[in-house]
């Protein structure tokens, strides 16, 4: 059966007014008053009582477990230091329960220890029947992972959600009072119904998408382009929504190079309603499409397009916020294999070497992996 967008689109504005209204009385949002902080017992720093007015505190949600936690705390104890007279950090200890066998408040203390002036604030231990829901469960955060950053202003209210690595602008026009609490709210009130929306309509999408169990199907890429055309005139929000940009830079791939091109250099400097920019929907796409993929998927992209999905490689190295956890050398060899596809032995070389030197670097150094980059480097030289 069709769905009728504009119906589903109305059902889902009342649906989310409705729902605001019956969750007042429970959820958390920017601007509202924020909750006790109960907490089990606190293992260094001076406990706080209450949040005091005229006070400034961060809350960041944490575990022993999480490597970006962990990665994040130096920084998080230069803001506390830079700070000092304003703003009282605080890392608070959750979900240690999915350890197995889970750490004791005695195990977490002695880590703390261990790690010294990495974590130069405040700490305390959650709660297990109320710190995760009165914070994360009750801010309705899509994401309930960590580690999660909330900012309490000076006016005791919640003015902040998100990831400490975005926490320094933030947290610089908080102590300044130039933070507008109403536009935050607004805006994580709009991403949060953007979300929502964008995955509900991607089922309407997949009618114009081949179905892989039958031989005889194919993708409609024009019928899907005026099906988002729609969408989009009536919610232009959706333009670079995340799933609705797979559809349509998917769609353009098969009708129109060129307008790819231009929908996804927009689309990697776009931030979509999770705060991330597009580089992995233009990466992923070309991928799919392109000359090394399935033959049923097959196309024949231009180096135009290979050149975006280097330059999203770029974009989405630039935002990696602690980049000794993550692979650097696989993302610039792929980096380097898409401007080689683009026809740029130049910066294909560049990324290349980049990738061997990072890999060099590390103590975990695999001289298989060293051998395959440098094969590739080699390759690409002797050409």
């Amino acid at each position: 059966m069709r769905i009728n967008f504009k119906l589903l689109l109305l059902s889902f504005l009342i649906g989310c007014t409705v729902k605001t209204k019956s969750k007042q009385s429970t959820s958390l949002n920017i601007g509202d008053v924020a909750p006790d902080l109960r907490v089990s017992e606190w293992i260094k720093g001076t406990p706080i009582q209450k949040f005091e007015k005229g006070n400034v505190y961060v809350l960041e949600f944490w575990a022993t477990w999480c490597r970006p936690c962990l990665a994040g705390m130096p920084h998080l104890s230069a803001l506390a230091r830079k700070y000092k007279d304003k703003v009282n950090v605080i890392a608070i200890d959750i979900y240690e329960s999915q350890l197995k066998p889970k750490k004791s408040p005695a195990q977490v203390r002695a880590f703390v220890d261990s790690i010294g002036n990495q974590m130069e604030f405040s700490v305390a231990i959650e709660d297990s029947n109320f710190t995760v829901k009165d914070w994360i469960k009750n801010a309705e955060e899509k994401n309930s992972g960590i580690p999660r950053t909330f900012v309490i202003d000076g006016n005791g209210r919640l003015a902040w959600i998100g990831y400490p690595s975005k926490l320094d602008g933030v947290l610089s026009q908080i102590v300044n009072n130039t933070w507008d609490v109403e536009k935050e709210r607004t805006t994580r009130d709009l991403n949060r119904q953007l979300a929502i929306l964008d995955d509900s309509l991607q089922y309407e999408l997949t009618r114009f998408t081949r179905n892989n169990y039958n031989m005889n199907d194919t993708d409609k890429p024009d019928s899907a382009l005026l099906k988002i055309d729609e969408m989009v005139r009536i919610e232009p929000n959706l333009k670079y929504a995340r799933r609705i940009a797979w559809y349509t830079f998917s769609a353009l791939l098969q009708t129109d190079l060129r307008k790819a091109y231009e929908y996804g250099k927009t689309a990697i400097a776009t931030p979509s309603y999770d705060d991330e920019p597009l580089y992995d929907v233009i990466i992923n796409g070309i991928e799919r499409y392109s000359d090394k993929s399935y033959a049923s998927d097959k196309l024949k992209l231009t180096p135009e397009i290979y050149e975006l999905g280097a330059e999203a490689y770029q974009v989405e190295i630039d935002q990696i916020p602690y980049p000794e956890l993550a692979n650097m050398p696989k993302l610039y060899s792929n980096m380097a294999q898409m401007y080689w596809r683009a026809k740029n032995k130049t910066k294909a070389i560049e990324a290349q070497q980049k990738a061997i030197d990072i890999l060099k670097g590390r103590v975990d150094l695999s001289k298989k992996d060293l051998a395959g980059y440098e094969e590739r480097l080699k390759g690409f030289m002797s050409i």
